[in-house]
């Protein structure tokens, strides 16, 4: 068996491509490049690849199919960066990867903190020798009203972390977990937006909850709301954000994700003139913190990820249920 793995990364992930290659008897081919139709050709002679977020459409993906691809596996947990509609037609299974789900909430409550605490503007000042105290004045975390939208394994992580700090936790998610009834008390979205004064998003990305935070939405929150964004940055309308922002019904803003970032993060793009106003306008704001999609990034999840792509071959050859196939 063989799987070409696309955007390897030799710096963190090869250790673990050749060791559970090894351990799955699959042979691993690779290329630091995404996968385009130019080197579309690496991958022949292998049932599978391995894609991180790079988009796989359906051009690319008639091009694998006449190749043999039998599967493609996404080093993520999303995979909305897969035209999956296409892959189910061509025949082609597309399955996702999982990782503990520590990594992320440790992430969610790391920027509730810094952006109640105006951290960026801290650290700001504190680089060019400013340590006055006007401006800068914080809250508590506990003085806080939290809403988790998507109560999964993060979400629920989430609300077992924020537990710990003493404050009012409502949860939003058509499947009530009843773990999560243990730390958060279930509402509906327009609970969560009336109540809360934090809102954070962890749910994956569908045609459904696309850009479900828009002007509507925001106008209808609290005044001054704390929004934080660890899962996928098309949930939230960023010219809306930016409007909500600019005209101070939101508070402050600390976002891992945001739409449009395909072949822009995990890439070096200092040199170059970045095609993406909403992210510039960003990051200029002084109550907004911007991260490239870091939440994820521990030696255990890469390891859970790389074992996750691997393994999905494996299963697949086996006859066995994948459980992370998704089409």
């Amino acid at each position: 068996m063989k799987m070409f793995v696309y955007s390897y990364r030799p710096f963190d992930e090869a250790a673990y491509f050749e060791a559970f290659g090894k351990e799955y008897g699959i042979q691993i081919g690779w290329t630091t490049q995404p996968p385009t139709p130019e080197n579309a050709r690496l991958a022949e002679g292998s049932q599978a690849l391995s894609v991180l977020t790079t988009v796989v459409d359906e051009p690319l993906l008639r091009q694998f199919r006449q190749m043999g691809i039998k599967l493609i596996s996404t080093r993520t947990i999303g995979y909305d960066h897969i035209d999956t509609k296409a892959a189910s037609q061509l025949g082609i299974h597309v399955s996702n990867a999982s990782y503990t789900p520590e990594c992320v909430a440790d992430y969610t409550i790391m920027l509730m903190l810094m952006a109640i605490r105006k951290m960026k503007r801290i650290m700001q000042r504190a680089e060019i020798n400013d340590f006055t105290l006007k401006g800068i004045q914080g809250s508590v975390l506990s003085s806080h009203t939290v809403g988790i939208v998507g109560t999964g394994k993060i979400g629920r992580m989430v609300a077992k972390f924020l537990s710990g700090f003493g404050c009012r936790v409502y949860a939003c998610d058509p499947i009530q977990d009843p773990q999560t009834t243990r730390y958060a008390q279930y509402t509906d979205l327009e609970g969560i937006f009336e109540k809360c004064s934090i809102i954070t998003l962890h749910m994956p990305l569908t045609q459904d909850n696309f850009h479900m935070i828009n002007k509507e939405s925001i106008s209808r929150m609290k005044e001054g709301v704390v929004l934080i964004n660890t899962a996928r940055g098309s949930l939230i309308d960023t010219n809306a954000l930016i409007q909500g922002l600019e005209e101070g019904k939101i508070g402050a803003a600390a976002l891992d994700v945001v739409e449009n970032e395909f072949q822009m993060y995990y890439y070096d793009r200092k040199s170059d003139l970045l095609n993406h106003r909403e992210l510039s306008i960003l990051r200029g704001f002084p109550n907004v913190i911007v991260t490239p999609h870091m939440a994820f990034y521990t030696d255990r999840s890469v390891s859970d990820m790389v074992e996750c792509s691997v393994k999905a071959l494996w299963l697949m050859e086996q006859g066995k249920p994948n459980p992370w196939q998704v089409v």
